[in-house]
């Protein structure tokens, strides 16, 4: 009954959901009209006509990535009716313009918690003048700034960041935040909840923030009281609700972990089992994330208030959370530079993006990247084989146990145009590869929670560390390429054999990809 349940709430808010109902609406409109063709049709027929011209002209003068025009203008000229409804529901909606009001009014107030250090940009600027141009665009456009001196740990595995996050919230005495996009109960979550709980009662201040998501199958709808009844704040991000509402599109992707404002945890690991392979799905799953000691840690404090308050009645006070000179332990990688930033759907910049881009653009030597998904637009796929034709080392490493068949087969269209222009794509045959990672000639890195697909680069709230000239840089490209060891190349005749009928599925499934 319970498991019924659950699939049932999945195909309710489903993506495809909302298309499949208004497709039904015009198909009722389309033949009613021609049984009666009543002068009502007829006039509702050319006011459809009014708004989809008005939206194509929209349409063709905004400033939208060309795959979301194409995406619109495909619907609205073979739908008409569902291409209207649906790209009205999707641009009036007041739950992400509340959304966004209160992001704005929150990012106000942190502003001056924000503020670059210069002398760090100067060093920069001193060090290689060419560089300078992300750490500017990162501050002055996105409002994050650089760390000097940053502390960094890396993570191969799940494993690996779930021992020292046990090690690091035992140790906590003052605060512990924790944002994640999944929450499973298992072992890895009743280990940190017996933890957390323990904390709670020993009046540490303990919050948890988890995406609206978990409540479709992962956790019960009361589970946020639940964990109040242990003393630890709770909030749920979005909660899903049985109306079509765009917002629920943007969910909060992020994975982050600060203790006491001393350390802060990012990467692709979220809180279920699989996550650490004490469970097995879709085989062995690859996953990275690090620690950051250090000022740094302050930005991941406040990106974690940010979405906090985003449900709260008043605002936090940041200042009261922010903490400065705290030294690194040893075992961290000291030295160079470092930008926790984040990624929102509700501003007009596509931070995440252009990150990747810059690294891609300004590569001599070699780009490497770790991904679980490759659903790309003409830019970046641009980049990509531009890099390869500059003599680039461009490396992708994809899983060969996809999570989700759809997006297995739209990666598969991209396969053979990148191969052909020299990009070299791998798959990682124990399994599944969650890891979101670039490394580029051997002085920077990120790593964080930015898949290459349009859900991450455009639709979820995200967050990543931009890593220079820290040491940390070479741990990650070693890990690349033991990773590398356990992949399997794909080649020009591996894509002429790929089963036909899936390549065709995947390019329709490519029409629709900004919806994957």
């Amino acid at each position: 009954m319970a498991t019924g349940l659950k699939k049932f709430w999945k195909l309710i808010f489903g993506r495809t959901t909302i298309l499949a109902v208004l497709i039904i609406a015009q198909l009722l409109l389309l033949f009613g009209g021609f049984a009666v063709l009543s002068v009502k049709v007829v006039m509702i027929q050319y006011l459809v006509a009014f708004f989809v011209i008005a939206i194509l002209m929209y349409l063709l003068n905004s400033r939208m990535d060309s795959d979301f025009k194409l995406m619109w203008i495909i619907i609205i000229l073979t739908a008409p009716v569902v291409g209207v409804a649906f790209f009205a529901i999707t641009k009036f909606q007041y739950g992400t313009a509340h959304i966004k009001r209160r992001i704005n009014a929150i990012e106000d107030v942190q502003r001056p918690y924000r503020k670059q250090n210069t002398d760090a940009v100067e060093r920069i600027k001193n060090e290689m003048p060419r560089e300078v141009g992300i750490f500017n665009y990162l501050d002055k456009q996105a409002n994050y700034p650089v760390y000097s001196n940053a502390s960094v740990k890396y993570f191969p595995l799940g494993e690996d960041k779930f021992k020292e996050l046990l090690l690091q919230l035992e140790r906590a005495q003052e605060f512990i935040f924790m944002e994640y996009f999944i929450i499973a109960r298992g072992y890895m979550w009743d280990s940190v909840l017996e933890i957390l709980k323990r904390k709670a009662a020993e009046g540490v201040e303990v919050r948890l923030l988890y995406d609206g998501t978990n409540t479709l199958s992962l956790l019960p709808r009361n589970y946020a009281s639940k964990l109040r009844e242990y003393g630890i704040q709770c909030r749920v991000f979005s909660p899903m609700i049985p109306f079509l509402a765009t917002h629920q599109n943007n969910r909060d992707h992020r994975k982050i972990a600060v203790i006491d404002g001393k350390v802060a945890f990012t990467g692709g690991i979220n809180l279920a089992d699989e996550y650490i392979n004490r469970i097995e799905r879709f085989g062995h799953w690859k996953d990275t994330a690090i620690m950051v000691e250090g000022d740094a840690v302050n930005t991941f404090t406040l990106m974690f208030l940010e979405m906090w308050d985003v449900g709260a009645d008043r605002m936090s006070d940041y200042s009261e959370y922010l903490r400065y000179g705290n030294l690194p332990e040893l075992g961290m990688r000291n030295g160079g530079y470092i930008v926790p930033y984040g990624d929102s759907p509700m501003d007009d910049l596509l931070t995440g993006e252009c990150v990747y881009l810059d690294i891609i653009n300004s590569a001599t030597e070699y780009v490497h990247i770790m991904s679980p998904y490759l659903i790309l637009d003409e830019e970046t796929i641009d980049s990509l084989t531009f890099a390869a034709h500059r003599g680039v080392d461009v490396k992708l490493i994809l899983p060969h146990v996809p999570d989700k068949k759809y997006a297995y087969l739209l990666a598969r269209t991209y396969y053979a145009e990148l191969i052909r222009e020299g990009v070299q794509i791998y798959e990682y045959t124990p399994g599944f590869v969650h890891a979101k990672v670039f490394t580029s000639d051997d002085i920077k890195a990120v790593v964080g929670t930015i898949n290459l697909d349009f859900r991450s680069l455009y639709l979820h709230f995200e967050c990543a560390s931009y890593i220079w000239r820290n040491p940390v840089v070479y741990d990650i490209e070693a890990d690349f390429q033991e990773t590398l060891a356990k992949c399997q190349e794909i080649t020009m005749d591996d894509c002429k054999s790929y089963n036909k009928v899936k390549l065709l599925a995947g390019s329709i499934l490519r029409l629709v990809a900004p919806l994957m």
